[in-house]
């Protein structure tokens, strides 16, 4: 029985590092309840949550990328000056335009689109693990976080929107000014440090605001559609929607996929033999992924609010109460998955979990996602098999609101350097058990104080690997 808890620090890094606790605590005791330090409502469990998911209408979008907090008048200035501003477009929006935008989105990501896709993925996958092989030749350590596993989504994103050629910028500006605007909107920055980062966002935007008014974009590419949509009263797309619908696919689309592969090898590297059995078979990688992808999900949390009075769990609700949806709850959420704590690949019911959502707003990129989680590390593990992850690996996560994953890691070629009490020292970091050591269900919650369906498509899957049958199973708030 999980012990109740009196509030949960969304924020806080022993949070970030071990959330499970407090979700069993709270799904148990108080599946509803309203959080003082963010003025949310706490969903927890996973019936609730889909429930919600599946109600656009009692339960509107509107809030989704509200920024969480309220900005200094010095940090709105900053917005301000660029006319930074998030209308209604995909994940926030409830009007009948959303339609329209969901259509570009399938289009671009639908499952021939992600199929055609793989082999420029694979050559994406093996021109980056050129330049981690080239790492750990010259200094015998990389950090996979900041390097294949950022730049592979970002490279795939660009060349599949059509805006490669388009971009006058490199990825370590994307990145930099991507990870502000994650910070600035869903974390809690302050001072000094919330006015930096409205700078880097308001430079972003005025970039985006410059990219999307670019006359005569190609068909075919994510601008073109932008300047040949319609919206339901005949008008075109202004600039402002434009650069709403690149803003977000670009941040909410691809550092999740980032934040999933940094979660995927730091799991994958600290369970004893699992990168060797991926490298000897590799059937075995994209089973694994679909289940670390219900136990940790990149988005921890999505927001609603209720259009009219609702009653969730016996709570009664107020038309107009922000709700947060707490995703990686759910998929630990034992009324629906069996021992949750256990990464079971052939779990009967893996494709339950709510981590691309449900319904209208679900994900349009969740098959692209998927297919990049298997390429990427099966390609790892086939090229790099002695990869070991290195003690030196900061323990530090991002916790941000709606956002959880290793801030670091680090891997070295080979056991050559690396002793064993150094492997168990790593994962004792990183919540995870080595040799002779007690295999617990949850990670160690130990960590310093930081300074963040739909049926599935056969595709791409049933055309590279061969499954083995399965063993028996034991808007920013605007300035």
């Amino acid at each position: 029985m999980a012990m109740p808890v009196d509030s949960v620090d969304l924020f806080d890094q022993g949070y970030a590092l071990d959330p499970y606790p407090a979700m069993a605590a709270l799904r148990e005791h108080e599946p509803v309840k309203f959080d003082e330090n963010t003025g949310l409502w706490l969903i927890s469990r996973y019936e609730d949550v889909r429930t919600i998911l599946l109600d656009p209408e009692n339960f509107l979008p509107d809030n989704a990328i509200d920024a969480i907090g309220r900005f200094s008048v010095q940090t709105l200035r900053v917005l301000a000056r660029v006319k930074f501003d998030l209308p209604q477009t995909l994940a926030n929006n409830s009007s009948d335009s959303h339609a329209g935008y969901r259509r570009i989105m399938t289009k671009l990501f639908n499952a021939q689109a992600v199929n055609a896709s793989v082999p420029m993925v694979e050559k994406v996958v093996a021109e980056a693990l050129d330049d981690v092989e080239q790492r750990l030749a010259a200094d015998g350590v990389c950090d996979l976080a900041t390097t294949i596993a950022r730049d592979v989504p970002f490279r795939v994103m660009l060349r599949l929107l059509g805006l490669e050629s388009a971009i006058d910028v490199d990825i370590d500006t994307l990145a930099r000014w991507s990870d502000a605007s994650l910070e600035l909107f869903w974390g809690r920055p302050r001072g000094e440090r919330e006015v930096a980062l409205a700078h880097e966002a308001a430079e972003f935007y005025a970039w985006l605001t410059d990219l999307v008014s670019k006359p005569a974009p190609e068909e075919g590419t994510l601008l073109g559609a932008l300047a040949a949509h319609r919206l339901p009263d005949g008008e075109p797309l202004g600039v402002t929607q434009k650069a709403a619908v690149v803003y977000f696919m670009i941040i909410a689309g691809q550092m999740t996929t980032t934040q999933m592969l940094s979660t995927m090898y730091r799991r994958a590297l600290l369970e004893p033999g699992l990168w060797q059995r991926f490298a000897a078979e590799p059937a075995t990688v994209e089973p694994w992924t679909e289940e670390v992808l219900r136990r940790d999900p990149p988005i921890t949390t999505w927001r609603r609010v209720t259009g009219r009075p609702m009653t969730l769990s016996g709570v009664d609700l107020p038309a107009g109460a922000p709700l947060l949806l707490m995703l990686s709850s759910t998929g630990s959420d034992t009324e629906v998955f069996e021992n949750p704590e256990q990464i079971c690949p052939y779990r009967a019911n893996v494709r339950k979990h709510l981590s691309f959502g449900i319904g209208r707003h679900r994900c349009s990129g969740a098959e692209l996602a998927r297919m990049e989680a298997d390429v990427v590390m099966r390609m790892t593990a086939e090229r790099l098999p002695d990869l070991r992850f290195s003690a030196e690996s900061s323990p530090e996560m991002l916790a941000l609101l709606s956002f959880r994953a290793p801030l670091q890691v680090l891997v070295r070629g080979s056991r050559r350097g690396v002793s064993a009490t150094d492997e168990n020292a790593a994962r004792r970091g990183a919540g995870r058990p080595g040799p002779g050591m007690i295999r617990k269900t949850r990670p160690s919650p130990t960590a310093p104080a930081a300074p963040s369906g739909r049926p599935q498509s056969a595709g791409w899957r049933s055309k590279r690997v061969a499954m083995p049958r399965p063993p028996a199973a034991p808007s920013v708030a605007r300035p």
